[in-house]
């Protein structure tokens, strides 16, 4: 391979200047995903794919554990269906795909793609809730839905087909309902914070920006380092108008037929954007040790005198890890020196190197590179495990430290319109600012900067940023997190 082969695997675009370019440059590179043959769609690899069952297998573990089932529902849902919830409908209709035919026939009733599964699995739950024994009934289904969005392609963040769970339970009453809202919420905030090395902030949606149908809409927001936010997992308390629309009803502990309150929450491959785009640089991916497909890649470093016993010690280190539970790759390769291994593995994202040489062997030492910042540190032989989870621990600790500090120099306040359009211009991030409540109040924003209301406080009745409304100057309701998103 020659030197201009090799650059070119490499990344070649600056993720400060051109974030685009290079966050695809990072997902092709690095093996995520490559784009579909038709627009909007993407096909993800299998080392996206580990990741993507990585976050799976966390929240599945958590989800079970508090109570939930898993079931699969039909990819397709009948007209009939979905318009019996007339906030699904009007929601949804403009990113709906509709299956006509089948084969040459067509169809007596046109059946949705879905877009979400409300309207397939709320009748359902109320054939099969009858008594308030059978509830809480909680369900949860890991699927691809369709939204036929015209944006354009961002791998994991905007794409027209998207892997997600959603979770759709039915419960009492409002307490419960609302217990189990915040119980989700909190497992999605677990999963950014503990697992992919991430601090989120925790809020709910404006009443205009809510789920379709839904009382209230809770949400947990990242922050990029192009200082966009994403919506990272959304919990939704739904009241009884879904329960009121599909008759989910219970007889309660007096023979009373009573309405259920119903819940719906989900978290998409969104969430893969937001880690590959916070954590990566102009190496390649960053993984945190948590998700990452190999957590440490053993590096032998031999000449042809001392080839051998540096090969038996590396395949020995790699040996213990294995049988200790780390996912370790001992790169062998013969073709291939070590600082292209270096670099081949750093744009996979391996978030611990471990260097051994004839010198590590004499000395029974490992010599151990982080991935998030180069740093590297000899230590014993001994105690091998314990002191390569150390080192992973230090990893996951460095990339929060360092999204943590993202975010905490990135939330300001603005008190007027041109305020709030100067702080985002100039800055991204958040912006909070006084808010009357009234969705005419973001417009200005909007259509000047295209940055939008993110979030407001969870607890309602949180006293406001500032008095009056940034942007009308009546009396602020509360406060309004302006930002703009992906």
């Amino acid at each position: 391979m020659s030197d201009q082969q090799e650059q070119e695997l490499g990344i070649t675009t600056s993720k400060e200047h051109e974030t685009g370019e290079w966050y695809a440059e990072v997902v092709q590179k690095a093996g995520m995903a490559d784009y579909a043959p038709m627009g909007g769609f993407i096909v993800t690899r299998p080392r996206g794919y580990a990741v993507w069952e990585r976050i799976q297998d966390h929240l599945d573990g958590w989800f079970k554990d508090t109570g939930v089932d898993n079931a699969y529902f039909p990819l397709f849902i009948p007209e009939s269906y979905l318009e019996r919830e007339k906030d699904i409908v009007e929601g949804f209709d403009p990113e709906v795909a509709w299956v006509t035919h089948g084969g040459h026939e067509e169809l007596e009733e046109r059946l949705a793609v879905r877009p979400t599964s409300e309207s397939i699995i709320a009748p359902f739950m109320a054939q099969w809730v009858r008594s308030h024994r059978d509830l809480p009934m909680r369900l949860n289904q890991w699927c691809s839905v369709v939204r036929w969005e015209a944006t354009e392609t961002k791998p994991f963040f905007r794409t027209k087909e998207f892997l997600w769970q959603e979770g759709h339970t039915a419960h009492h009453d409002e307490d419960d309902a609302w217990d189990e809202t915040m119980t989700r919420l909190e497992q999605y905030e677990r999963l950014y914070e503990d697992v992919m090395a991430l601090p989120p902030l925790k809020g709910r949606k404006p009443e205009h920006d809510k789920f379709p149908g839904a009382h209230t809409t809770t949400t947990i927001e990242a922050l990029m380092p192009d200082g966009k936010s994403v919506q990272a997992a959304t919990s939704h308390y739904l009241g009884t108008s879904f329960a009121e629309a599909f008759d989910i009803t219970y007889v309660d502990e007096d023979e009373e037929e009573t309405t259920a309150h119903t819940t719906s929450w989900g978290l998409s491959w969104r969430a893969m954007g937001a880690l590959i785009m916070t954590h990566s640089d102009e190496q390649g991916l960053v993984l945190p040790p948590a998700l990452a497909p190999e957590q440490v890649v053993i590096v032998p470093i031999w000449q042809e005198d001392n080839k051998e016993e540096v090969l038996e010690y590396s395949a020995d280190v790699a040996a213990e890890l294995d049988e200790a539970g780390v996912r370790v790759e001992l790169d062998d390769r013969d073709h291939r020196n070590p600082g292209f291994k270096y670099n081949d593995w750093e744009l996979k994202g391996v978030p611990l190197r471990i260097e051994i040489g004839p010198n590590e062997v004499e000395d029974e030492e490992i010599t151990l590179a982080h991935r998030p910042d180069g740093e590297t540190e000899t230590e014993s032989r001994s105690d091998l495990a314990e002191t390569v989870r150390d080192h992973l621990d230090t990893v996951h600790a460095k990339l929060y430290a360092s999204a943590e500090e993202t975010l905490e120099g990135e939330i300001r306040e603005a008190e007027s319109r041109e305020e709030i359009l100067g702080t985002i211009g100039q800055h991204g991030g958040y912006v909070k600012a006084g808010w009357c409540g009234d969705e005419d109040c973001e417009e200005p924003i909007k259509e000047a900067i295209a940055a939008e209301i993110v979030m407001v406080p969870l607890d309602r009745d949180e006293e406001p940023v500032h008095d009056d409304c940034a942007i009308c100057g009546e009396e602020a309701e509360e406060t309004a997190y302006f930002a703009k998103t992906y």
